[in-house]
């Protein structure tokens, strides 16, 4: 049926088995590229009969071990079910393959006035996106994919397919199928095709960089400027040692010290007002003063080195890899979070840069260890739960954008406790009996 899009390529296998987070490959033992939803149909009815594991692939970009296959099975990657089927201008929506990238997506509405605003700083694949049920840096001001899918083409774990939600925008019929499938991280089914809300291109964008003394400044500038209600696209949170990280990378001359990376969409007089308004909020917590990048190009290096701070954080320390973690918590606790997760960074011998989507509440650690050293691997492990128990605490969760996958199961089950997890595995049971759906993932697969 596939012909040479079925590869045992021991270099294909290990390129599909691994993630960003997860240098050591766990291969699936073949890769099939298909590329119509029929082809995917097909192959899972195949895995199904035979009881063979299915993992589906979008572009590798993950960071909780997703794409990892430890039983082996097939690995199906729909990079190549990459085409826009239908712009929708007047409605504001837009279906798509899985494979489409966030990127691909956005060139190709370049000429409508209209773009898709999750933005994940990887250039990820938008069926990719739907099942982790990613964010980024507009999620302050445009939601994350939960907000913005609005309808689904799905296999299930036996082959059929089915398609959840419609173009409506609001709907009262029967489950919610469509949220149950966003965020899935493919342990129910294996999206096929996506349909998106979009949005109008504001007619003015400004981005500024705001320095402050300390990181209780910076926390507390974001804070009150989301309490009063300022509608700010994007407000990034990078500590001094990121600072120096993204400076080294990008090429940038930021002082290092907490910064707050910020955008502004809408009328001319709107960005204006709202900008004007942040820049008082933040000089009354120490801020240094705006440093303004208002051409397309300035904006786009200052987030391309934003988008860039975990690879930033790697160059700073050669032969380190890291352990991405991520917490979120309500935006009132945030300061409290973050500085006692900066007090516990400081009390160890570890790396670990802070930088966050803060404006929802979501920040992360760039945990940067020598694998070869074990001491240094369990002080980041320890650093790393007691940063998400902290959120727990804080009435947050432990993951805000990286899902679930291999990584954070027992602080799933501390989150949703053991009945919203028993829950959970028996929705998993009745949509995959067989347990071949990207098994291990989100929780253990049972016994």
């Amino acid at each position: 049926m596939l012909g040479d899009r079925l590869s045992t390529s021991k270099a294909v296998r290990e390129e599909h088995g691994r993630d960003i987070a997860h240098p050591d490959a766990q291969p699936a033992d073949a890769v099939a590229f298909p590329l119509t939803t029929e082809e995917v149909a097909s192959i899972v009815r195949i895995c199904h009969a035979e009881g063979t594991p299915v993992i589906a692939y979008g572009v590798g970009t993950s960071l909780e071990g997703h794409v990892l296959a430890p039983n082996g099975g097939i690995c199906i990657d729909l990079g190549r079910m990459d085409q826009v089927v239908a712009v929708n201008e007047r409605d504001l929506d837009v279906t798509v393959q899985p494979g489409v990238t966030r990127e691909a997506l956005n060139t190709h509405l370049r000429d409508t006035g209209l773009f898709f605003p999750i933005d994940p700083g990887a250039n990820a694949t938008l069926g990719g996106m739907a099942a982790t049920r990613a964010s980024g840096t507009n999620a302050v001001r445009y939601g994350t994919m939960r907000e913005n899918v609005l309808a689904l083409e799905v296999v299930l774990a036996d082959g059929s397919i089915i398609h959840t939600g419609t173009r409506a925008r609001k709907s009262s019929a029967g489950y919610d199928l469509t949220r149950l499938f966003v965020g899935s991280e493919g342990t129910l089914g294996i999206i096929t095709q996506v349909t998106l809300r979009v949005h109008g291109i504001p007619e003015a964008m400004s981005a500024a960089v705001c320095t402050f003394e300390d990181l209780r400044g910076a926390v507390e500038t974001v804070i009150e400027t989301i309490q009063l209600g300022v509608p700010v696209a994007r407000i990034e949170l990078l500590d001094e040692l990121m600072i120096r990280a993204v400076n080294q990378y990008s090429k940038l001359s930021l002082r290092e010290a907490p910064t707050l990376f910020l955008e502004f969409h809408g009328s001319q007089s709107a960005v204006q007002e709202h900008a004007t308004t942040v820049a008082s909020i933040a000089q009354e917590h120490g801020g240094q003063g705006f440093e303004w990048a208002l051409k397309p190009e300035e904006r786009t290096r200052l987030w391309k080195a934003r988008h860039d701070a975990a690879w930033a954080a790697l160059a700073m320390r050669p032969g380190s890899t890291s352990i991405a973690t991520d917490v979120c918590v309500p935006i009132s606790r945030l300061a409290d979070c973050i500085l006692e997760t900066k007090r516990d960074v400081d009390s160890v011998s570890v790396w670990a840069p802070i930088v966050g989507h803060v404006g929802d509440g979501n920040f992360h650690l760039v945990l940067l260890v020598d694998r070869a050293n074990p001491a240094e691997v369990e002080a980041a492990v320890q650093l790393n739960e007691r940063l998400v128990r902290r959120a727990l605490q804080m009435g947050g969760t432990c993951t805000g954008e990286h899902g679930i996958g291999v990584g954070k199961q027992q602080f799933l089950l501390e989150e949703a406790g053991a009945g919203g997890v028993a829950l959970m595995r028996q929705i998993k049971r009745t949509l995959d009996p067989k347990g071949i759906l990207n098994p291990g993932k989100i929780f253990a697969a049972d016994p």
